[in-house]
């Protein structure tokens, strides 16, 4: 088991280099020059000022140097300054990231508690009425963009289009949670259920299709014929089985979380870490960008780590 947790956290690690790497020398080939963005590219600037800046700055320095500089800087916790902000990239980051995990958490929380009931459902009542509606459902879920859903739910549940008396939720904005605690969570179910119903929909699928590949099973049988009672059966042993595959799905899709909150935190404007990533980009803020991506990249990655390690746990086969 340690040689196989050192091997994960060997690839995890390789993983998050190639990532910063790639992210590092796409931002340098993007248009646009940073230094024109912070002083108004429409306006004609004092040559001598804006080289001045740059050394400030670091960029007039080689590709390998700054890459290097700031890989060091990731070494000794220090990312550089944003120049959006105003301040260190590591307390931008610090500010927003909570709101970010608190919008994953429930989200996945959520989908959790809707897929997985769901999926057992669809799959005692194969074939039936229940069945059908419930893949019908998860069909038209999967394919469904986060941000038409988002769209939707505040024509319904905000802007109360089609008066169908349904209670009124607030649109968007953020309220601080040691100001207003209703507030806070009133503002925090429509980016929820927003960000949550295409991994529920996951979850569901995976459910149906684990459990009832375990249902088949020559041990059911076993079972079955030995007396055990079909309750126990199924609690023990079929969902027991069936649920590795399930954590694996949603491992995976907790990391992709993450990154996938920038449409979500943005249709509900809800200050979290990808909305400070999408501010980062159109000022050209090379070091807040950078920052953002890294624990973005860091968490996915790390999350698929700790589904990796759960999975060796609970089925010996994977050491």
């Amino acid at each position: 088991m340690v040689k196989f947790m050192a091997r994960r956290l060997g690839i995890a690690a390789i993983q998050i280099l190639v990532v910063t790497t790639i992210v590092f020398v796409l931002l340098h080939m993007m248009p646009g020059d940073p230094v024109l963005t912070m002083l108004g590219s429409d306006v004609n600037h004092d040559p001598a000022v804006v080289e001045a800046i740059r050394e400030e700055l670091g960029l007039n320095e080689s590709i390998p140097t700054q890459y290097f500089s700031w890989i060091k800087g990731i070494a000794t916790g220090n990312m550089g300054k944003s120049y959006s902000e105003k301040i260190p990239v590591m307390e931008a980051i610090a500010s927003r990231i909570p709101r970010t995990l608190e919008l994953a958490f429930f989200a996945l929380l959520l989908a959790c508690l809707i897929g997985i009931p769901l999926g057992v459902i669809s799959a005692i009542k194969r074939g039936s009425v229940i069945d059908t509606l419930l893949t019908m459902v998860a069909s038209l879920g999967i394919s469904t963009p986060v941000y038409v859903l988002g769209y939707l739910l505040v024509i319904v549940f905000a802007l109360d289009v089609f008066k169908l008396g349904l209670p009124k939720m607030p649109a968007s904005g953020y309220v601080d949670i040691t100001k207003n605690v209703a507030e806070h969570y009133r503002r925090l179910i429509l980016p929820t259920v927003t960000l949550s119903m295409g991994l529920a929909v996951s979850i569901i699928r995976m459910t149906r299709s684990s459990m009832l590949e375990s249902m088949s099973g020559d041990y059911v049988i076993a079972l079955r014929a030995k007396g055990v009672r079909k309750r126990k059966i199924l609690i023990r042993h079929i969902l027991r089985n069936s649920l590795i595959p399930v954590i694996t799905v949603i491992g995976l899709q907790a990391g992709t979380l993450i990154g996938g909150t920038v449409l979500v935190e943005n249709v509900f404007n809800w200050p979290g870490l990808s909305t400070l990533l999408v501010k980062a980009i159109n000022y050209r803020d090379y070091p807040l960008i950078q920052g953002c991506i890294f624990v973005m990249a860091s968490m996915a990655i790390l999350t698929n780590l700790s589904v990796d390690l759960i999975y060796g746990v609970l089925d010996p086969r994977a050491r």
